[in-house]
């Protein structure tokens, strides 16, 4: 499934509004640390695409089907974020008094795997999260964890 991202900060959150959605639809409860994180993760891959490209972007979601022999409770939940800018993520520092500038770092922190790669329209960032009922760190943890020690990334 997929959302067609206008390149205006106000689809950030409509980008989020749709996740939780489908979400729901593929049953991940919104309290669920993997739903908390998926949604943030949603946050910053469309911000990073719709602030630091200016171009229409393509944000997909792959949930767990569910299909026979799929654990509920163990399945990967994959998020990509499309635009046509072809320039790749550059990285950058930000100190503590940075208001923005920790975009990826956040990604890197959070998700289980992520890259990027380039594509004939441009390049693909994508993410992935493993589903597992017994993730012992709450998301609010998990976030606080990825600004500790990591340096700061933009995707332009």
């Amino acid at each position: 499934m997929q959302l067609e991202i206008r390149p205006d900060p106000a689809e950030v959150g409509r980008a989020r509004r749709w996740a939780r959605s489908r979400l729901a639809g593929s049953g991940i409860r919104d309290d669920e640390p993997l739903a908390e994180t998926l949604v943030l993760l949603v946050s910053e891959l469309v911000t990073n695409a719709v602030v630091h490209t200016g171009r229409p972007a393509v944000l997909r979601l792959c949930l767990p089907g569910g299909g026979p022999g799929a654990a509920a409770d163990e399945a990967t939940v994959r998020l990509e974020v499309a635009d046509t800018s072809g320039r790749a993520p550059v990285y950058r520092c930000a100190d503590g008094d940075a208001t923005s500038g920790r975009g990826l770092a956040l990604v890197d922190g959070l998700a289980d795997r992520w890259g990027w790669t380039r594509d004939d329209a441009g390049k693909r960032i994508w993410c992935e999260l493993d589903r597992c009922a017994g993730r012992p760190e709450p998301a609010a943890d998990c976030a606080a964890a990825a600004f500790e020690g990591l340096a700061a990334y933009e995707a332009v």
